[in-house]
């Protein structure tokens, strides 16, 4: 695989503007305002890729950063939060929503990354935790915990390396091919069982009346539900109930004209309700190949093309 990296400390690699170079240059995340926490292997220096590009012709670019998503001060979360509880309610981190609650007739207690602390969760048979990204908590005009809802960010993990796009990005802002890839397997590997045990452990929470918010780029979503037969083998649920998974893609907003020194604004793609229990069926029931394909193989392998079921053994005298 080749590839670039298309969006760099928080800026198209394609902006020549100053703030873009600043910001790489101080290798600072425009989106938390602090030194970019993704770091490269070795050296554990700031990496500074926010979305990667394919080099094939016509591929998009697909965000591998999930602090990217939270750009627009956190705008995502407003976004769910106002479709999980059906109004509009601002967010506070933590405790401080409960006297916030109090004065504005109602809030939402956040926590996650930096926002309320971390929640004191049981361990999972000794190690791990059933811990999501985000944890919305409504209160009502009295402070009163009333309802929550979860949600889980994923983009994409990335394969290859792409040290030489990023060093021609550092060095005089062009854009150079390296080794850098998807990691599409991540999809089965990691996304689907982390969504399934999680949602299934959100069904079993009283006050989580809307399931699990499962947030990614467009094209993370559109891979998951490939790999779980597509939109017609998951049949699609009314959201709003317990139990359920809400795919939400959120990516770059393509209906916006680039403009160099302003980072590309993000849009609300697309959500797909359904239960839990289906997206398991649907990952379960894998798509098989035909009969004996590593039979076959291994005779192509041996002897070369197999011919109307004869295989064709070449001399060796």
């Amino acid at each position: 695989m080749s590839g670039y990296i298309a969006d760099f400390f928080g800026y198209r690699a394609e902006d020549q503007s100053e703030t873009a170079k600043q910001y790489a240059l101080r290798k600072v995340c425009p989106v938390l305002g602090t030194e970019c926490t993704k770091r490269l292997g070795r050296d554990r220096d700031a990496s500074g890729a926010c979305a990667v590009r394919q080099a094939t012709p016509g591929k998009p670019d697909v965000i591998c950063c999930p602090i990217r998503l939270y750009a627009d001060d956190y705008k995502l979360l407003k976004i769910i939060s106002a479709r999980a509880f059906q109004c509009e309610l601002n967010l506070y981190a933590g405790r401080v929503a409960v006297e916030k609650a109090i004065e504005e007739n109602g809030a939402v207690a956040v926590f996650g990354h930096g926002w309320g602390g971390e929640l004191q969760l049981p361990q999972r048979n000794g190690q791990g935790s059933y811990s999501v990204d985000w944890m919305l908590a409504r209160l009502d005009g009295e402070g009163m915990l009333a309802e929550i809802s979860a949600i889980e960010v994923q983009t994409i993990d990335t394969t290859g390396n792409y040290h030489d796009s990023r060093d021609a990005l550092l060095r005089n802002r062009t854009m150079v091919k390296s080794t850098v890839g998807l990691n599409w397997e991540n999809v089965s590997k990691r996304i689907l069982p982390q969504i399934i045990y999680k949602g299934q452990v959100l069904q079993r929470e009283s006050l989580c009346r809307t399931g699990l918010y499962f947030v990614c780029p467009q094209p993370v979503f559109e891979r998951v539900i490939d790999r779980l037969g597509g939109r017609n083998n998951l049949p699609e649920f009314p959201a709003g109930q317990p139990g359920t998974v809400h795919f939400f893609s959120y990516d770059f907003n393509h209906e916006v004209d680039a403009v160099d020194g302003v980072m590309r604004p993000l849009a609300f793609r697309e959500e797909y309700c359904t239960a839990v229990h289906k997206v398991q069926e649907a990952f379960s029931n894998i798509a098989l190949p035909e009969t004996n394909v590593y039979k076959s193989a291994i005779e192509r392998a041996l002897y070369g093309e197999v011919t109307y079921g004869v295989v064709e053994i070449p001399s060796l005298f």
